[in-house]
């Protein structure tokens, strides 16, 4: 892509990468490549302020008498008189604007703006201002103002007036250090009774990219509409892949095509917003991974020194991915919310051996990756120092900040906004507590976003603590909108990897298994099949991908408690639960359903979940033989006797005219994408017609889909899924009536295309009306026993210990159990 150059140095002897992995599925590295990773450095540079009437102004505690936090120190500096001596006045802005996105109260729309700008200390040059407009909109006119207008006596486009809505807001910093200074400008917009455009501008400062726009806008929807929605995830290339091979991030291209269209009131982030993987190539840990002997990197020390490096590597990439078009235009126009995953970090963290996870320079990088993390990705301020393993240790009064990461550094006491759900502890790996997220999207669909890595290891995805906390939170807010005569019809919620997905027991077991142990010895000492294992821990390469999946075996308990908890919250509240998962850098829809023995309409199944699948946006695929091997194990599981999953046949053509499944695949699609989601408000006039238009038949049953399995339709919504369903259209997406949700995911059509065109495949996902026993049990059971297998599925009987299910708050008390004959 036009913002990245490749590095044209091999390695000292032309050798292949030793850090890559040899497995092409693996993230989806080449299995050998000569080049190393480019340097992602940006070319923002370090310097030291050298106003002489800063130079002797030292800032006390941080924490003031009063016990509020110290504020840093501004001058202002217009007479030029208080810049710094190397000409560098802290006005010129190295990346932003990123726009974001937090919560809805009342009628007031919340989110951030944040720029950073080159330069800083405990003092700052200046104090930027950011001007806020409401720009009105005619009636019918969706699409953005033309590419010069502006707000607040600017010029403005033929379709918008400015209105005197405007506001000036003051940055609040954040963060400083010599390198530079993230500004952070707080948004409250009034919500009106139809959909507003507002703009945005920062006074005084300079862009580093010409072509950086000075006004940007962004779209906040009717107090009576739900927002249109974008998901995407993997947003980023694995060490080793050919950029240009790919056109670069070139489906973003097509983002904005769609958003000038019918603008996105949001973009969700489902993790790997930016892939760090490369620090341990051409970065500062090339020498720790290249530590043959895993005890020996185990025991490793993580230094200031090595800390400093690594905060370095972390800051200039993000700020260079964060910068690169047309993801940066994006950033600026759409408000983000996002949640991390392991390459926000480094490839596989948290899934490694508990052993090798609490080595020092594992806990160096996740403080400091999560440092920037919630910078960049949150617009909130950091802790006031990071993990190394020559820190003060810890006083009477607990942790002490590290007075060397402090040096001409100013970091803002934490605060966070009501819209997170801090967990109560600090995870395993990542000494911080996990941020997890509730949001209102607009007046009918609620979010809630899981922090699945914080307090991930190989064996847990999150404390039981924290679900308590998520879950308390979900009901409370639930209830309220119920008693206020508002209920929320539709509950997005916001996972990091999948979870109805196939399963890969068996190659678990191979991997596992103790004949594996003589091959691994043998790549320790000779180095035989150096491609199949990691150089971290010595494992299996892949074992650490298996072992982050919900479907692991070593999260089933945890998965299945999960999903049988947020089944009595659709129950409870009458309110559809969709999943968004990434991770897989491929497309597919998984769902979880009721028995059909049981005979439960779709639009009345609490239990009836879609996963939508959406991964990768810019990292490239896996082969498509690893696509079509998880088609072949799509069988038809059963979580427990009154719930089933699959994944459904939603890939009903390959994208353009290019072949890249067997025709017996029609479930999952080894290509880049992203995904659309619009509520069919009720607001709308027109049919409401949920899924394709088919003719009436007066012979047609009232449930035409009663008993189908899930290899088969279930329900209007689902009947014709795919480029000729009306969620696929753009002209008809999200314009019924019927409040059932479209979505819609976007395939590319070709890989060589950088203007990243793609095909759409859609479908419609029901509104819920829970009738509480209609249908006879409305619970799972607590006393299971081995049943046959039930026809239209495959897989032998199998039984299910009363165990496996664990009693937790929120669950659905116990019913009697239903007849022999309804199976699993």
């Amino acid at each position: 892509m036009a913002a990245h150059e490749h590095d044209q140095n091999l390695d000292e002897e032309g050798q292949r990468n030793p850090y890559a992995s040899a497995n092409k599925w693996r993230h989806q590295e080449s299995s050998s490549f000569a080049k190393a990773a480019r340097d992602p450095h940006s070319s923002g540079h370090s310097r030291e302020l050298s106003d002489f009437l800063n130079k002797d102004r030292v800032e006390g505690s941080r924490t003031a008498a009063d016990g509020t936090g110290y504020q840093p120190i501004v001058v202002g500096g217009t007479d030029g008189v208080h810049e710094a001596a190397d000409g560098q006045d802290g006005k010129e802005v190295v990346c932003g604007p990123l726009l974001n996105y937090r919560r809805m109260e009342n009628r007031t729309w919340y989110g951030s703006v944040l720029v950073v700008t080159e330069g800083g200390g405990k003092t700052q040059n200046f104090q930027p201002t950011l001007s806020l407009g409401r720009v009105e909109v005619a009636r019918g006119q969706q699409g953005l103002l033309n590419e010069g207008s502006a707000v607040n006596g600017e010029k403005v486009g033929s379709n918008a007036i400015p209105t005197n809505h405007g506001s000036d807001i003051a940055g609040v910093c954040l963060y400083s250090d010599p390198r530079c200074t993230f500004w952070a400008f707080p948004l409250e917009c009034d919500i009106a009774d139809t959909e507003t455009k507002w703009a945005y501008s920062i006074a005084d400062v300079r862009y580093k990219s010409e072509t950086k726009p000075k006004t940007n806008y962004f779209f906040v929807p009717a107090i009576d509409e739900s927002m249109r929605i974008m998901f995407h995830s993997c947003n980023g290339f694995s060490v080793g892949t050919d950029e240009d091979a790919w056109s670069g991030p070139a489906l973003w291209n097509d983002v904005m095509r769609n958003h000038a269209k019918s603008p996105f009131h949001v973009m969700i982030g489902g993790g790997d917003q930016i892939y760090n993987d490369g620090i341990r190539v051409k970065g500062p840990l090339r020498e720790w991974t290249d530590i043959g002997n895993p005890k020996k990197r185990r025991d490793f020390p993580f230094p200031e020194s090595l800390r400093k490096a690594c905060d370095d590597y972390y800051l200039k990439n993000y700020i260079r991915w964060y910068s690169t078009e047309p993801f940066a235009a994006a950033n600026g126009q759409i408000p983000q919310l996002n949640i991390w995953d392991d390459h926000d970090i480094i490839d596989g963290f948290g899934s490694y051996v508990n052993d090798f996870m609490n080595c020092d320079v594992f806990r160096g990088i996740g403080g400091t990756a999560h440092k920037y993390y919630m910078l960049f990705q949150h617009h909130l301020a950091p802790p006031a120092s990071t993990f190394t393993s020559d820190a003060p240790k810890a006083g009477d009064h607990g942790e002490e900040d590290d007075p060397k990461q402090l040096v001409d550094t100013y970091v803002k006491p934490q605060a966070f906004d009501s819209s997170y759900i801090i967990g109560s502890k600090p995870g395993p790996y990542v000494a911080q507590h996990s941020m997890n997220m509730f949001s209102k999207l607009g007046a009918r669909i609620a979010f809630m976003g899981i922090d699945a890595r914080t307090e991930r290891t190989r064996h847990q995805v999150n404390y039981e603590e924290t679900y308590d906390l998520i879950f308390n939170r979900v009901r409370e807010e639930l209830g309220a909108a119920q008693a206020a005569g508002q209920p929320f019809r539709h509950l997005i919620l916001l996972l990091g990897i999948p979870i109805a997905y196939p399963r890969l027991t068996w190659l678990e077991n191979v991997f596992s298994s103790p004949l594996i142990a003589p091959v691994k010895f043998l790549n320790r000492r000779f180095g035989f099949g150096g491609g199949v294992f990691n150089h971290f821990d010595g494992s299996v390469d892949l074992l650490d991908d298996l072992d982050d999946h919900y479907t692991a075996r070593t999260h089933k308990k945890e998965r299945n408690a999960l999903v049988h908890r947020l089944q009595g919250v659709c129950a409870e509240f009458s309110v559809r639960l969709t999943i968004l998962g990434g991770d897989v850098h491929l497309a597919a829809l998984g769902r979880f359903y009721s028995n059909p023995n049981l005979h439960i309409p779709v639009e009345k199944d609490h239990r009836y979940i879609v996963n939508v699948v959406s991964s990768a946006i810019v990292n490239k695929p896996p082969p498509a033989a690893i696509a079509n091997l998880l088609a072949s194990r799509n069988k038809i599981h059963h979580l427990d006797p009154d719930t089933d999953e699959t994944l459904m046949a939603l890939f009903d053509k390959d994208p353009g005219k290019t072949s890249k499944t067997r025709s017996s695949n029609n479930v999952t699609m080894p290509s880049r994408n992203y995904a659309m989601l619009t509520e069919n408000s009720p607001n709308n006039r027109g049919e409401a017609a949920n899924g394709a238009e088919e003719a009436a038949d007066a012979n047609t049953p009232e449930n035409k889909f009663d008993g189908k399995h899930g290899h088969q339709f279930l329900s209007q919504g689902e009947s014709g899924a795919g480029t000729k369903h009306k969620a696929a259209d753009f002209e008809r997406h999200g314009k019924s009536n019927d409040g059932g949700l479209d979505v819609c995911i976007r395939i590319e059509i070709d890989q060589h295309d950088k203007e990243g065109k793609t095909q759409p495949y859609g479908l419609t996902i029901p509104a819920l009306d829970y009738e509480a026993g209609k249908f006879g049990t409305n619970a799972h059971h607590h006393h299971l026993t081995s049943h046959r297998s039930r026809p239209g599925t495959s897989g032998a009987a199998s039984t299910i210990p009363a165990t496996s299910i664990p009693s937790l708050p929120g669950s659905i008390p116990d019913v009697p159990e239903r007849p022999q004959g309804m199976s699993t």
